[in-house]
């Protein structure tokens, strides 16, 4: 059995998020601010977040590897056999919030633990996944956000998408508002099937699979023209994705938990965004088709139930 590598683990995170970092900056034609910080109870991190720029109003790529003498309750809600263990965790995790309203919010995470006890075996697993959260949908986009899930799936078993898009539409629910964050992706947590290369391979192949999986949605939406309208749709729906962050996302929870940077922690909110009193969008309106075509449980690949224009991906309908 393949032992545990931290470090192997942790230069590919930092890898990951030069690569990411350096195709979004190049997409944007900005530049990301980098951060180093410690933490007094070990370990820290690298963030970068690059704001006001011409395609990206507001994004973050954060680089962490933390330590401590004992999980949060964050991380054994789920475990309640590991509480008291002393803990490793490290990850990539970014946000990216573009100017354009047609263009959606994406993120992404990939992350590994490690909780260690005297006296017995390290427990360990991965966990991340991505997801897509449009303003204004559109068939091409979603159906490419799944195809690209599907084939980073697909060489670790026929039933994983399934299993893993199904997940994160469940995890990615805002429950008070009995509503989808968005059309879903990827999310997979306690992760270790097939030992510790097997599973560490599959971590890669997720996280390769982002930059394929977005910039060609940027690059075709970034420039569609928009108005007013479009724009207080955009930061209205905005609240939403803060909403789930501040409630429910255990990433969230876990890094203020362990005292993290708060700065960092909260990268992921967008710098413009607004709540209106019992807004309903106008019948009939494009803004109404968010909530009727996209954010209903939908098999977006392969396109089953989609009409034949849908599948030439010929947009919203």
């Amino acid at each position: 059995m393949t032992p545990v590598d931290i470090e192997a683990v942790k230069a590919y995170l930092m890898g990951l998020q030069d690569r990411i970092c350096a195709a979004l900056a190049a997409e944007d034609g900005g530049c990301f601010r980098e951060d180093s910080w410690t933490r007094a109870e070990g370990g820290g991190g690298r963030s970068r977040v690059l704001e006001g720029g011409a395609v990206i109003e507001k994004g973050g790529v954060n680089f962490s590897h933390v330590m401590g003498g004992k999980l949060p309750v964050s991380a054994t809600a789920h475990r309640p056999e590991l509480a008291g263990r002393s803990f490793q965790a490290m990850g990539v995790s970014l946000v990216i919030h573009p100017r354009n309203p047609h263009a959606p919010t994406s993120h992404a995470n990939v992350r590994f633990f490690v909780a260690e006890a005297e006296g017995q075996e390290p427990v360990w697993w991965f966990g991340g996944g991505f997801d897509l959260t449009p303003y204004y949908g559109h068939d091409e986009d979603c159906q490419h956000w799944h195809r690209t899930a599907a084939e980073a799936c697909a060489p670790f078993g026929h039933e994983v998408y399934p299993r893993l898009k199904q997940w994160c539409d469940d995890y990615f629910f805002i429950k008070h508002r009995n509503e989808p964050r968005g059309v879903g992706g990827l999310f997979f947590d306690d992760w270790n099937e097939g030992g510790f290369a097997a599973a560490f391979s599959f971590m890669r192949s997720v996280g390769e699979a982002y930059l394929p999986a977005y910039l060609p949605i940027l690059r075709r939406r970034k420039d569609t023209p928009y108005g007013e309208r479009e724009r207080e749709f955009q930061i209205i729906r905005r609240g939403r994705y803060v909403e789930f962050n501040l409630v429910y996302d255990r990433g969230t929870l876990f890094g203020l938990q362990t005292g993290g940077r708060t700065e960092s922690i909260l990268m992921s909110l967008p710098s413009v965004v607004s709540w209106r009193y019992d807004w309903q969008p106008e019948p009939g309106s494009a803004e109404a088709g968010l909530y009727t075509r996209y954010l209903q449980p939908r098999s977006w690949w392969p396109e089953v139930g989609l009409s034949a224009a849908e599948q030439a991906g010929t947009g919203a309908a």
